[in-house]
């Protein structure tokens, strides 16, 4: 873990840490791979590859209606109350990002213009595995596709080595409103997506996180499938000043460390006290968490940096563009207005970011490793398409006529300029 003043690091050093992520060139030759063979073996690859990767042989490569109700029957019923209340507060969030669905304005007389919003028709949701499983992003996938209007929301996990899929990820998926669930992860399954097989549903657009492999196959299918936007390992920022309690600065670390060995967490700070007791914490806790082993891997990406000023945190957050940004200050309001980059924001020592992993019904399918610099979160404008609307009537046309056909005609394209003027020559 990196400790110490921002000042006393090289350039180098920081540039490391900012420029954190650069893994997807190094297996994309595996990936292109893998898409190759599902692209050209369709069902056949996915039984292989789930065989070779998550040690299941599967036939029936769609979850039955039937595995699903006795996943989500056999699941505690104060399991089920959870994800109910989670599922209800992202759909009430998410519905409250919608645009309306058609408007105009008056340009001039004769002319309007609108815009109109339309439901992608399909939609692939991918919830990863391996590690844990992650009913939340199924919620956090499936349910703002269903707010747009999507008709066709298909969901890909990975299978144990039993060939089944985990049952909480599984009434997750009922209830957030899948239409058909897919026993299969990884590469195999984004090209399935994006492809079509004979078992698995072609959509027009795959979101969710994952691991490299997935990033980089989500980066490489944009020529059949949109994307959301490449969503990596997880990471947590957090501006504090000595406002910020020690120990909950220090949990929240461990808390994002615990995703992953790749995940990052780092606290930039202007108070040298903050700093020395967070890292004290960081030492304490990393001892006692249960994925030990995944936590001390995580923290040796993880930073303690201690800046000069508020300021400066500010500066450096904007140039990092963290995935998850916390702010925990005197004055959150004034750092809030000056934050240009970051994924999903969590202001105060009450926000920590597990609430938006889960339940408070913000997303937790953020951009990571800089992205958060030209990608926003996914959100309800990520499933649906706008078009511009022009309703013209003759007296309209006449008062851009003129402008329509001079540049038309600057341009060289004489049909363009005479599609005007055929309409007043009579």
């Amino acid at each position: 873990m990196l400790y110490g003043r921002l000042s006393e690091f090289k350039e180098k050093e920081i540039k490391a840490l900012i420029e954190r992520g650069g893994e997807l060139a190094n297996v994309s030759g595996t990936v292109s791979s893998i898409l190759a063979d599902v692209l050209s073996k369709g069902d056949v690859a996915l039984r292989e590859y789930t065989q070779r990767f998550d040690g299941a042989m599967i036939d029936a490569i769609e979850v039955s209606r039937d595995e699903i109700e006795n996943a989500y029957n056999s699941t505690d019923q104060e399991l089920i109350k959870h994800l109910e209340i989670a599922a209800n507060n992202i759909r009430k969030f998410h519905e409250a990002q919608m645009p309306e669905k058609m408007w105009f304005m008056q340009l001039s007389p004769g002319i309007e213009l609108g815009q109109k919003a339309t439901a992608l028709a399909s939609v692939g949701a991918y919830v990863p595995g391996g590690r844990a499983s992650y009913p939340s992003t199924a919620l956090m996938t499936i349910i703002p596709a269903k707010v747009a209007g999507v008709r066709k929301v298909v969901m890909c996990t990975p299978p144990g080595p039993d060939g089944k899929v985990n049952p909480l990820t599984l009434a997750a998926a009922k209830v957030a409103g899948a239409d058909h669930v897919y026993r299969v992860g990884g590469v195999q399954a984004i090209a399935a997506m994006a492809y079509g097989t004979d078992s698995v549903m072609k959509v027009d657009k795959i979101v969710g996180p994952g691991n490299v492999y997935v990033t980089s196959a989500k980066m490489q299918i944009r020529d059949r499938a949109e994307i959301d936007f490449p969503a990596g390992p997880s990471e947590v920022l957090i501006i504090a000043d000595e406002s910020a309690y020690p120990a909950m600065v220090a949990a929240d670390m461990i808390a994002q460390a615990e995703h992953d060995p790749q995940a990052v967490s780092v606290l930039v700070t202007n108070s040298e006290t903050l700093a020395s007791k967070v890292k004290e914490e960081v030492l304490k806790q990393a001892q006692s968490t249960i994925r030990g082993e995944i936590v001390g891997s995580s923290l040796k990406n993880a930073a303690i940096l201690i800046a000069e000023s508020i300021e400066q945190c500010i500066d450096f957050s904007n140039s990092f563009a963290p995935e998850h940004l916390e702010i925990i200050t005197n004055d959150d309001e004034t750092v809030l207005q000056k934050i240009e980059h970051a994924g999903s924001i969590f202001m105060g020592n009450y926000a920590p970011v597990p609430v938006g992993d889960y339940a408070s019904g913000t997303n937790h399918v953020l951009p990571t490793a800089g992205y958060a610099r030209m990608y926003s979160g996914l959100n309800i404008m990520h499933f649906l398409k706008i078009s511009s609307i022009q309703r013209i009537n003759k007296e309209g046309l006449a008062t851009i006529m003129d402008t329509v056909i001079s540049l038309a005609e600057k341009e060289g394209l004489q049909a363009h300029a005479d599609a005007i003027r055929i309409r007043f020559s009579s």
